[in-house]
């Protein structure tokens, strides 16, 4: 069963333009500058083929294919390939979309620069690279199509005639010159417009650096028990609402909360058990009392299992990780979600053990309809994982383990600000039908999130290292909403 298809009424979120035309954007031209060089290359163990999806004033439809031209293999994940355009006015943005690939457009990326020379026909310039599961290219192999578009982020007309790279004439696959492409930071393919050598640095001020100080959530659950006050002082609420998601009849059990320490930190462990009846299901939930979260960074180290602390192992299990807001009426377009969900055990029809990351436009409980984009990981995540979410004013980004795990659109951006939750909880008791005891726990190291700033996993690594040498196990300065 698909993910967008599945059966799970307690989930949703946004819709910005067309639910079917979802924009992949990556929006900031300014400040990827280049330094003043020329990048003349010749051929070397790349090759890129072009022709033109769109001669229209929309939108621009680069389609590419990377080829390797060379005698061994190539990582995809190693290619930067450049295609430079003309602003159309000094202060216009433009936005990414990838509208299909041979490789999945999950493995694609796609973020703008600006030239440090201009010239009478470049500006700017798309840049497409690639994450590891692209995967390599064997001599003679190429990327097979990579249909590409961008557009002005305010959807006016853009003026593709004066573009260094568009060829207008160029309506199907052939070489192409007007295109550059680096391997492992070398240049091996076409030419850049006089003066800019795609191999120099881009300009330090780069506004994805983010300012050295900024409004910040830090937990480290240095906690007693479910019941310790400072808790709820702190802002968190330890769930025994009844509700969905789960297994109907189930409870929501605070004292199966806990804070145990592991690797010489306080965790907090969810603990969820079943007796395979909904009467006999224990699951957990902790959530922050404030939907006052938006942009930025989300940051934490969970402890996935696959296997139960005790008793048959085989239920269909959801543990997660997600920031939400609540959906006002059936496919409101105001709603937001985005979660990490590993499933041990399968489920939702899947049979065995699968990583989800989802951002969701909005859903209809009854009739099931749902509207998101998600990216999978089809193996085991059991064991401790860093997980990171980045949300700016164009893209959704998804980092397991330092690495880009899921890129999603525009389209998915939240327009309300929303609560973080950690859960566990079962699908169903199709997965293990005995009725002896078990019991899964999903462990949980801290919570970082930083208001409208975008951090890399290495620079949440630092503040959290920084927190923790300070002796801090606890800030919350985020404003609320």
């Amino acid at each position: 069963m698909n993910r967008t298809t599945k059966p799970r009424p307690t989930r949703g979120s946004t819709t910005r333009k067309s639910l079917t035309f979802a924009i992949a954007a990556v929006l900031g031209c300014a400040g990827l500058a280049a330094s003043p060089a020329t990048a003349d290359a010749a051929q070397g163990d790349l090759t890129v083929q072009y022709h033109t999806g769109s001669t229209g004033s929309d939108q621009a439809e680069p389609w590419l294919k990377v080829k390797n031209s060379g005698a061994a293999g190539v990582a995809l994940s190693g290619v930067k390939v450049r295609y430079y355009f003309k602003s159309d006015t000094a202060s216009a943005t433009y936005r990414f979309a990838c509208s299909w690939a041979v490789k999945g457009c999950g493995n694609v990326t796609g973020t703008f620069g600006t030239l440090a020379h201009p010239t009478p026909t470049a500006d700017r310039y798309l840049e497409i690279g690639f994450t590891p599961g692209a995967g390599s290219l064997a001599p003679g192999a190429d990327s097979g199509d990579l249909q590409l578009r961008f557009h002005r982020s305010d959807w006016q007309p853009l003026n593709q005639a004066d573009d260094y790279s568009f060829g207008a004439a160029q309506n199907s696959y052939a070489n192409w010159s007007k295109v550059t492409a680096q391997l492992d930071g070398a240049v091996v393919w076409g030419s850049a417009p006089e003066g800019n050598d795609p191999t120099d640095p881009t300009d330090p001020t780069d506004p994805t650096d983010p300012p050295a100080e900024g409004a910040t959530l830090f937990d480290d659950f240095d906690y007693t028990g479910h019941n310790d006050p400072r808790i709820s002082a702190n802002g968190w609420s330890v769930r025994s609402n009844p509700g969905g998601p789960g297994v109907a009849g189930a409870t929501w059990a605070p004292e199966n909360v806990t804070f145990p320490s592991s690797g010489g930190n306080s965790v907090m462990n969810l603990e969820t058990s079943t007796s395979g009846t909904g009467e006999s299901t224990k699951q957990t939930e902790v959530l922050t009392k404030a939907t006052k979260f938006k942009n930025g960074t989300y940051a934490t180290r969970i402890k996935f299992s696959d296997a139960p602390t005790s008793g048959p192992d085989g239920d269909h299990l959801v543990q997660t990780f997600f920031t939400i807001n609540d959906l006002k009426a059936p496919m409101a377009d105001d709603y937001s979600e985005y979660d990490f969900e590993y499933l041990p055990n399968g489920g939702w029809g899947e049979p065995s053990n699968i990583l989800y990351t989802t951002s969701w436009e909005t859903y209809n409980p009854d009739p099931w309809q749902a509207v998101n984009q998600h990216t999978e990981g089809r193996q085991s995540y059991a064991g401790w994982h860093d997980l990171v979410l980045t949300i700016d004013n164009s893209t959704i980004r998804y980092y397991v383990d330092g690495r880009l795990f899921g890129t999603h659109d525009a389209a998915y951006l939240p327009e309300r600000p929303m609560s973080i939750n950690f859960n566990q909880w079962l699908i169903d008791l199709a997965g293990q039908t005995g009725t002896g005891p078990r019991a899964y726990d999903e462990q949980v190291d801290y919570i970082l999130h930083v208001k409208d700033q975008v951090l890399t996993p290495a620079m949440v690594a630092a503040k959290v290292a920084a927190y923790r040498s300070a002796g801090t196990t606890f800030e919350d300065t985020v404003p609320t909403a």
